[in-house]
């Protein structure tokens, strides 16, 4: 019985190469022409005497010795592998014994590579500062404009700030307003204001306390252009009370002679965010006290402060004897330990850390039109300066009070405000 399918027999299938078959040769075109080592005397293979060959195949070298093909040993026989010429190789060809040798890498350019490095590195540096100036420049509220005070006193050396505290509580919400203890009172009053003087000879940081008795004098009404006042005498907080701002500056121009430069405002709740978002602020508190109007709970020695308890701690008056002047030189101390901690490599160099402080403070600050982030920078490092050690921090001198009101030594004053408009060494000391 025939095993095969119909039309195939065991014979049919001739002599088939591969499996089975009796034949040592490839069926048709595949099969493979040998290679065989050729005369000396012969021209070489694939030449022209030689009719073309095969492709050109070069003279392949043999072993040397007698092949069997010569009638002597196997070494007659060259097929071409072992020069790695049979795949068009050659010298340098892709066989095992041909395969081309590569020299020896050149050294890496290490000062190309530090070159190009240093120079992709200070590009990210220029585009992400330049980037960080005009986003922190655009979240600044320039929302006071100096040049609506009338009668201002020439300038002098140095630049002088008017730092203000408000008991602002606009955007509040209830809950905040109780925990912060700040209550509920409408409007906005001033429960701190300092004039930082930066110049060559030192930084100067000086109190103005709130109950300063002092005269309110004609200005130019901010929303209404007309004339009005005096309103004195009085306490210095309520020229921000009446007309904002401007009727500050202006009576603390009129009453001490100093040209005022720049304004920078802050209110409860951006003071309390600042501080949380720069982790707290370390201050080493002399005595403990207890206000339960500013929520102040405080035992002596060194700790951190965050934003609540840093609130509860620069409101804080009923609790001392001095009351606002002893509240007075709890804020310059504060305020510095805070300019302190902002301007540390820990906080400038994460921005993790940078950005939410930046954003938590420029939202929070109120400042004259012509304001810019260096004139900022510029206050923020004085103040450090004075918390090292490296200027003066006082309160205005005080002779005495009427009324309630602290009565400013007007000798003392004078002194001061022309050691100030010279930039000269600050020779008087405050209460």
């Amino acid at each position: 019985m025939n095993e095969w399918p119909e039309g195939w027999s065991n014979d049919s299938r001739g002599n088939r190469y591969g499996r089975g078959s009796a034949g040592a040769q490839p069926e048709g075109a595949r099969v493979m022409r040998q290679v065989r080592r050729q005369e000396p005397s012969a021209p070489p293979y694939g030449s022209p005497q030689q009719g073309g060959g095969y492709g050109g195949v070069p003279q392949q070298p043999s072993y040397g010795g007698d092949g069997y093909a010569d009638g002597g040993g196997y070494d007659s026989y060259d097929s071409g592998y072992n020069t790695g010429q049979v795949y068009g190789g050659g010298p340098g060809g892709g066989g095992p014994g041909g395969q081309r040798e590569r020299g020896p890498r050149p050294a890496p350019n290490w000062r190309k590579r530090i070159k190009w490095t240093a120079i992709t590195v200070a590009g990210v540096l220029i585009v992400t500062s330049v980037a960080t100036y005009f986003w922190a420049d655009s979240k600044l509220h320039r929302d006071v404009d100096l040049s609506k005070v009338i009668d201002r006193p020439a300038t002098g050396k140095g630049t002088n700030y008017l730092i203000v505290g408000s008991d602002s509580r606009a955007g509040m919400s209830d809950a905040e307003k109780k925990k912060l203890h700040t209550g509920s009172a409408q409007g906005s009053r001033t429960d701190s204001m300092m004039i930082l003087h930066v110049g060559d000879n030192g930084d100067t940081l000086i109190s103005l306390p709130r109950d300063s008795n002092v005269t309110i004098p004609t200005f130019r009404g901010s929303e209404s252009g007309k004339l009005k006042g005096p309103l004195g005498p009085n306490k210095l907080n309520a020229a921000y009370a009446y007309d904002g701002p401007t009727l500050l500056v202006r009576t603390v121009e009129y009453n001490t002679g100093l040209h005022i430069d720049h304004y920078v405002e802050i209110g409860f709740a951006g003071f309390a965010n600042i501080v949380d978002a720069v982790g707290g602020v370390t201050i080493d508190i002399d005595k403990g006290f207890k206000d339960k109007y500013s929520g102040a709970d405080f035992k002596a020695g060194k700790q951190t402060l965050n934003g609540e308890e840093a609130l509860a701690f620069v409101r804080t008056r009923h609790a001392f004897a001095a009351s606002d002047l002893q509240r007075t030189k709890n804020q310059q101390k504060f305020l510095a330990a805070l300019a302190h901690e902002v301007a540390t490599p820990s906080t400038v160099l994460n921005p993790f850390k940078l950005y939410p402080t930046l954003g938590a403070g420029l939202d929070s600050l109120t400042v004259d039109k012509d304001m810019s982030l260096w004139d900022l920078a510029s206050m923020f490092f004085a103040m450090k300066d004075v918390n090292g050690g490296n200027g003066v921090s006082m309160n205005m001198p005080i002779s005495g009070s009427t009324g309630g009101n602290l009565v400013w030594d007007k000798a003392k004053v004078q002194t001061l405000v022309s050691e100030l408009k010279n930039d000269e060494k600050v020779t008087v000391s405050g209460n």
